[in-house]
């Protein structure tokens, strides 16, 4: 009786699971982490390395992390990672911006739910809820993001809102002030009514919205010449509330204008028959539209013929205005007037506008204070007091209202409509904004030559991708000055004292080392919570000062994270080698940053930035709870796991925005199984493996030494992509090794060897020497993609391996280091001889698969081909087993052309194949097809001589 040969046959063997289990697997990694110390083992390892310094931009701490943070952070622990393991000491200090509008606005959100009004809240009280409220979400979100893999020092976060931090954004401040790059003044802002603050651009969206735009005759009182005697120039706008604050009309001196007459109105047109209007010529038709009447041309208008005319206020000589319009308007040129749409004029009202503030500036313009912090009209505006542009709410006031009936009982309105436009938005309340003129503190972008120093650090500047580069430069060198402050409560105060008899701050370094002191030891609070003599000492007397209280721009405050981090903290440096961060951080972050470092340091915070993009669901649309496409990397992970995510965050290219949702999870979630099941073939393929099997590179055979030239090649691409932060090029090359190289094609060969040789094969051994290297490459390449995989498979390599095995390799795949791989490994002559092979190979798969697919056989080991070659196929082919390369029992190869009807490839010029039948007897242990398997017999193995010779050798 025969025995079941199956039990001789080298099966892989491992209990690595094929599943991966990820969302119950992954936490338990995370407590074997813990519980060796990783954070703390790597900082003891890199202790001697060059630094890598990758600085955490800080997210808001007020609410749970969405698919944008998975993003960020990913990129964040794969580039510190693969770092780490390419020789540097990669510390990663996760940090948090704990104070500001959108920690703010969560507190005030529970008074307004309660019908309270936070004003009325005392400011430490209120602070303190902040602070609590801050705190707790630092707790939330730094589990969710170490639920991702990421690994850093969470155990000394850095936070805005920690005493050392607030005295330090103080003394920055304070730098500016002593260098003179502060100073306080008026200039329109963006400002909230919602939230009675002035905004930073980065905080600003754009949504579409619906307003009303108005046509409006400006009379003109003094002509400087003739031809405007009785005409009104008109004004088109989209603000009708801003038409208090008119102080002027701007027109263009480039743009050619005329009188025209109104020839014609119809019903229900404003128009009046017979008078004159003033247009630019190029818009003259398209008024006439919109006031439902026709125009005659009569006189051309120069420019010169509209210099130093004077008009009329609209509202002039209102019964109920009492004279407060009364006042002359000039006609002013404007380099910002275009004949692009409206009249060729332009209203202009310099509380309103940056464009008119400037003009005002110029001409020396009054600039009226008509509209207070929560929206409405101040008590003293001529018919509007009390009227409000936007509701506390964000909804549309009756300002617009008031004033169109207003203009429409003067007579003064031409024609009106709606228009529906790109306004800006509050980012956190999504209600709309006005430009407002306040008070407000500055930092120039002249003083100290900022800008320049800012450009001039753009260009030394590494950024990915490249463009990055045009876009801040571009913004910094348009900017206006940085407006810092904030009316608001929670945050870092601009603590200054003003003096009472000339306005100007008190530059004083003893008393601002006083309250940057107080502030390191009892926080910013103490601002409100002692009396202003602490700060200012016996040679002051407060009553001569005004405390200022206005809170810095929380960008100031991450901007300047530089100075209390890089800076302070023994295992990090300044410039920091990388700031990484989404697009949208161009006028943010990255921007605060420049700007703050440039004008304190004269230097960037950083050497290299690197940008990714946003987060959309599969149709490319922005994610929103309404859309119900939202998807939350917390539910990603308890389905699929945190490395599918990390597989797709660097699977994609994030130079772009990343798009996601079930299909693309799933297709990741595919691609994942065809990496897990690479690892998981090795360790089975590896069983029992020791170091006396090892073969040294010159003993193996052609195809081993193939597999380390592209392990050499890989290395140097592997490298590279780390270098350039090329990630996604990482991944997409390591998926093609594994899945075309290995799995399709190496593996695919070299399983009948590794099942079915002796174990003293000599290749064999060669087989496992390079699987080894295999294993132990690959899992050190993935370790910082598939973070808990490459660590599930390591642990399974040191369990399953040998004592010398455990003794020799760290206990965590992330202690190692990409291995070195020795320089005479790359072949470039073996690599094109076994493309030349493979490409033959391809051809001869191909037939097979014709027959596979028509049933005339069911596999390839039952066919013998014959594979006609040119002599340089020939050549590439010498030496090699053509058949165990192409998985057949046999094959013949012929030099010459191929009979007609071989099959071919189009792409494999000059192989053809003909099919053929495998001859002899099939052995029971490999399965081939050779002639020298004995025929059945009682008692009889049909075996090969090979495997007849390995089973005596089977353990």
């Amino acid at each position: 009786m025969t025995r079941d040969l199956k039990d001789t046959v080298f099966l892989p063997r491992t209990d690595f699971p094929m599943r991966g289990g990820l969302p119950k697997k992954e936490p338990e990694l995370l407590a074997h982490w813990a519980a060796i110390d990783l954070y703390g083992k790597l900082r003891q390892d890199g202790a001697e390395r060059a630094p890598f310094v990758l600085h955490d931009g800080p997210p808001y701490a007020n609410g749970n992390i969405h698919i944008g943070h998975a993003v960020n952070k990913i990129l964040k622990d794969v580039v510190i990672r693969s770092q780490q393991m390419q020789g540097r000491n990669a510390v990663y200090v996760p940090g948090w911006d704990c104070h500001g509008l959108p920690i703010e606005w969560k507190i005030e959100e529970k008074y307004r739910k309660a019908g309270k009004d936070k004003d009325e809240v005392p400011v430490l009280q209120f602070r303190a809820e902040c602070r609590n409220f801050a705190a707790e979400w630092v707790g939330i979100q730094a589990t969710e993001f170490r639920r991702l893999g990421v690994e850093g020092d969470w155990q000394n976060p850095y936070l805005t809102m920690a005493f050392d931090a607030e005295s330090a954004i103080v003394r920055e401040i304070h730098k500016f002030l002593l260098n003179g790059g502060l100073y306080k003044g008026a200039k329109p802002v963006m400002w909230s009514v919602v939230e009675k603050t002035a905004l930073a651009e980065a905080e600003v969206e754009y949504q579409d919205v619906t307003s009303p735009m108005i046509w409006v005759r400006f009379p003109v009182v003094t002509a400087p010449t003739p031809v405007l005697n009785g005409a009104a120039v008109v004004i088109w706008t989209t603000t009708p509330w801003t038409m208090p604050g008119n102080r002027a009309v701007a027109y263009g001196e480039d743009i050619p204008y005329a009188v025209y007459t109104v020839t014609e109105a119809q019903e229900g047109s404003l128009a009046k028959v017979g008078e004159k209007l003033i247009l630019a010529q190029a818009l003259a038709e398209g008024v006439a539209t919109s006031a439902k009447a026709t125009f005659a041309k009569g006189a051309d208008v120069a420019a010169a013929d509209l210099n130093g005319a004077i008009l009329a206020h609209p509202f002039r000589g209102h019964p109920e205005a009492n004279g407060g319009y009364d006042y002359p308007v000039p006609l002013l040129p404007g380099d910002h007037v275009t004949s692009d749409a409206g009249t060729g004029f332009v209203h202009t009202a310099p509380g309103h506008g940056a464009e008119d503030f400037d003009l005002g500036r110029k001409f020396g313009l009054e600039v009226p204070r008509t509209v207070d912090a929560d929206g409405s009209y101040y008590a003293h505006v001529p018919l509007f007091a009390g009227a409000r542009v936007y509701t506390p709410e964000g909804k549309p006031g009756d300002a617009n209202g008031k004033s169109i009936s207003a203009l429409i009982a003067q007579g003064a309105l031409l024609a009106k409509g709606n228009l529906k436009h790109s306004y800006p938005h509050s980012w956190r309340s999504k209600a709309p904004l006005i430009f407002r003129t306040t008070p407000q503190w500055f930092i120039s972008m002249d003083t100290n030559d900022l800008r320049a120093r800012a450009l001039a650090a753009i260009d030394e500047t590494q950024w990915v991708p490249p463009q990055g580069r045009n876009r801040i430069h571009a913004m910094v060198e348009s900017r206006p000055d940085w407006c810092i402050s904030r009316q608001r409560a929670w945050g870092v105060p601009i603590a200054l004292f003003l003096s009472k008899a000339d306005g100007q701050p008190l530059k004083d370094e003893g008393v601002l080392n006083r309250i940057a002191s107080f502030f390191e030891t009892e926080g910013a609070d103490a601002w409100y919570n002692r009396p202003a003599a602490d700060f200012l000492g016996p040679d002051y007397d407060p009553a001569d000062f005004d405390q200022v209280f206005d809170i810095v721009d929380v960008w100031f405050e991450s901007g300047s994270t530089h100075a209390f981090v890089l800076e302070r903290r023994n295992d990090l440096s300044s410039p920091a080698d990388l700031y990484l961060e989404g697009s949208d951080q161009h006028r943010g972050w990255f921007h605060s940053s420049l700007l703050e470092s440039c004008g304190t340091r004269g230097r960037a915070p950083f050497k290299a930035v690197l940008t990714h993009g946003f987060a959309l669901d599969e149709q490319g649309r922005k994610m929103s709870k309404s859309l119900g496409n939202v998807v939350a990397p917390q539910q990603v992970m308890e389905e699929y796991g945190a490395d599918i995510l990390r597989l797709w965050v660097v699977g994609s290219d994030y130079s772009e925005d990343l798009k996601v949702g079930k299909e693309i999870l799933k297709s990741n979630a595919d691609l994942y199984r065809r990496l897990r099941n690479t690892l998981r073939y090795l360790l089975g393929a590896l069983a029992d493996f020791t170091e006396a099997e090892r073969v040294e590179p010159a003993a193996m055979p052609d195809l081993e030494r193939w597999v380390l030239h592209r392990l050499a090649e890989m290395d140097a691409i592997v490298r590279q992509s780390t270098k350039e932060y090329d990630l996604h090029r990482l991944i997409t090359e390591l998926h093609n090794f594994c899945a075309v190289d290995l799995s399709a094609f190496y593996f695919d060969v070299r399983k009948d060897s590794l099942y079915c040789d002796a174990p003293t094969s000599a290749r064999r051994r060669a087989v496992r020497t390079v699987l080894e290297r295999l294993f132990v490459t690959l899992t050190a390449w993935l370790a910082p993609i598939l973070c808990f995989t490459a660590e599930e498979a390591w642990l399974a390599f040191l369990v399953e391996g040998d004592d010398a095995r455990r003794a020799a390799w760290p206990e965590s795949v992330h202690l190692r280091q990409f291995p070195d791989i020795p320089a005479d490994w790359r072949n470039d002559a073996l690599a094109a001889r076994w493309t030349v092979v493979r490409d033959v190979r391809r051809a001869v798969t191909g037939a097979l698969e014709l027959k596979r697919a028509d049933k005339t056989i069911g596999s390839s080991l039952q066919a013998h081909p014959t594979v006609y070659v040119q002599e340089a196929h020939q050549a590439a082919l010498a030496g090699l087993d053509l058949a165990e390369i192409s998985i057949t029992s046999g094959i013949t190869v012929m030099v010459g052309a191929a009979p007609e009807g071989a099959f071919a490839l189009a792409d494999v010029a000059g192989v053809g194949v003909v099919f053929g039948p495998a001859e002899g007897e099939k052995c029971e242990r490999c399965w081939r097809i050779l002639p020298e398997v004995p025929a059945a017999a009682e008692g009889v193995e049909q075996l090969c001589h090979r495997c007849d010779d390995a089973v005596g050798h089977h353990v």
